[in-house]
């Protein structure tokens, strides 16, 4: 309109200082020149970060908390797969056959799985509960359900159960061939152990020469398939629905339980992280147990031959093998992962 003066910003810069009108009487008083922070405007890069903020704090909290207890992974499943005396007695027979990298050989699979899994996962998360918490507003009321990131309200948990089942579905068709192919990294000295020797006289296999994660996928393909790389998905598909459901159910919650007038703060944030993990992997350690059995049975049998049929026992102790050192893992996992998240996303609010 004539006598207004239109001004244009760039993307990611604050508005320019500007003088208010001097106002007179009426009681408005003289408001002199409006004060403003001081300009910047924002880097491509950091634009992209405050865009993607949720994907690219789950990206980076997956790898640190990944690298950091992939040893416990591992003995986690080669106690499954295989017998030992003890947790200890892993340990040790891991180190004294395979060295320190033992401990970490196959971690190349989850470290790019877990990444890639993690981020969508969140993405597919944060997506879902905007849209779920849409739907069940009407149906049960507001003040039975409340949009994502405003005040708590009872049915809460109910979309984050559904949006944590969803993404949980959503990420086996990614997930799956990589943890296979991770398995197969892990228990394939064991295979070659049990082939050729005791499992506790690793004399016979000293010259063996491991595969790794790259030769294991390679190898898989080239003798099942592309198809091979997804044995065991239907167990996969179980625990990965029923395990996120419930893992992102019960931090959500726990956040909730553990603030204080301020919000949740790190200490909640770690112990939330913590007992998310620890309690959804619980609950489904025995399907996860399952899988590992179901696909070191696809390992150790040739393609097209009749796998053993084993009856799945909920509360068989064999499905609870490993569980000590899995929920120190989870524990240990998800505490870093949930304290590096939240604190990466506070930095990128902070970027002005």
């Amino acid at each position: 309109m004539p006598g207004e003066r239109a001004t244009l910003n760039p993307p990611g810069a604050v508005a320019k200082d500007e003088p208010a009108p001097i106002g007179g009487g009426g009681g408005g008083g003289g408001r002199g020149l409006v004060v403003r922070g001081p300009q910047r405007i924002l880097t491509g890069s950091e634009l992209f970060v405050k865009k993607y903020r949720t994907e690219v704090a789950a990206s980076a909290s997956s790898c640190v908390s990944t690298f950091i207890a992939f040893p416990l992974d591992s003995i986690k499943t080669r106690m499954q797969a295989y017998k030992f005396r003890s947790f200890w007695d892993c340990v040790t027979q891991t180190h004294k056959t395979e060295g320190t990298k033992g401990f970490w050989r196959g971690s190349l699979a989850p470290l790019a799985s877990v990444t890639l899994v993690r981020t969508v996962s969140f993405s597919i998360y944060s997506k879902s509960k905007v849209t779920l918490s849409g739907i069940l507003q009407p149906v049960f009321g507001k003040n039975a359900i409340s949009p994502p990131n405003t005040s708590y309200k009872p049915l809460n948990p109910l979309y984050w159960f559904m949006s944590g089942a969803v993404a949980g579905g959503a990420i086996t068709v990614i997930a799956c061939p990589f943890e296979f192919t991770k398995l197969s990294s892990q228990i394939e000295l064991l295979m070659a152990r049990s082939r050729m020797a005791s499992v506790d006289d690793p004399s016979h296999i000293t010259r063996y020469q491991p595969k790794g994660t790259f030769q294991s996928a390679k190898s898989i393909v080239q003798n099942r398939g592309i198809g091979g790389l997804y044995s065991g998905f239907h167990l996969h598909f179980i625990r990965d629905t029923l395990g996120t459901a419930m893992y992102f159910s019960f931090y959500e919650s726990g956040k909730q339980l553990f603030a204080s007038s301020n919000g949740a703060g790190p200490l909640a944030i770690a112990t939330s992280g913590g007992l998310c993990g620890l309690l959804s992997w619980v609950l489904v350690y025995p399907i996860d147990s399952a899988k590992s059995i179901y696909q070191r049975d696809v390992l150790t049998h040739r393609p097209g031959e009749a796998l053993p049929n084993r009856p799945f026992h909920f509360f068989n102790r064999r499905m609870y093998r490993g569980l000590g050192v899995s929920m120190a893992r989870t524990c240990i996992v998800n505490s870093v992962f949930w304290s590096t998240y939240e604190f990466i996303k506070r930095r990128v609010d902070s970027i002005s």
